[in-house]
C-alpha cells in the first residue's frame, strides 16, 4: 500500500504555524485541531516541524515560556519527508529508525500532507482485517477462486 492511499482516505487540511510564531500560538492549534504536531511554513515552502515532544523538551523542561518562544527556535529544521508514492511498510521502518511519529509527504516541493504513526498502523490493521476475512472464506469454501 501506498501513502497516496491513506491520504486519499484522510482530511487532507494541512495544519501549519509560521516560524515567528510564539509556540503558545503553536500548541493552541495542535489542541484545537487535535494533532501531535504542525508543519513550519513559511510562503508554502516547509521550513520545519514542531511537536509535542519539541514543546516538553525544549520550553517547559528548560524553563522557558511559551508565550516569548518562537517557533523557529524549538522547531525542527531537519525534516526527513518522503513522496507519496512510498510504501507504507517504508514510512513505518523510517518513523522507527528516526524515533519520529510524524512524516511529510512532498512531491516536486510542494507539500501534499502529513502522516501520522497512528494513520500507518491504521492502514496496516485494515489490510489484516482484509486478508483474515479473505482466508477465512477460503478456508470455508466461501472463496470464489
Amino acid at each position: 500500500m501506498q501513502i497516496t492511499e491513506i491520504l486519499a482516505n484522510k482530511n487532507n487540511e494541512i495544519y501549519s504555524v509560521a516560524p515567528d510564531s510564539t509556540v503558545y500560538d503553536a500548541i493552541k492549534i495542535m489542541s484545537d485541531k487535535n494533532v501531535g504536531a504542525l508543519l513550519v511554513m513559511k510562503n508554502k515552502s516547509l521550513m520545519g516541524i514542531i511537536s509535542e515532544r519539541d514543546y516538553r523538551n525544549k520550553v517547559i523542561l528548560k524553563g522557558r515560556r511559551s508565550q516569548e518562544t518562537q517557533v523557529s527556535e524549538i522547531m525542527t529544521a531537519d525534516v526527513y519527508c518522503v513522496g507519496p508514492t512510498e510504501t507504507v511498510d517504508a514510512c513505518l521502518r523510517i518513523m522507527t529508525d528516526r524515533k519520529i511519529r510524524h512524516l511529510p509527504i512532498v512531491s516536486d516541493g510542494n507539500v501534499q500532507g502529513v502522516v501520522s504513526i497512528g494513520d500507518l498502523v491504521k492502514a496496516v490493521i485494515s489490510k489484516q482485517k482484509v486478508e483474515i476475512i479473505t482466508l477465512q472464506k477460503y478456508i470455508s469454501g466461501e472463496y470464489p477462486g
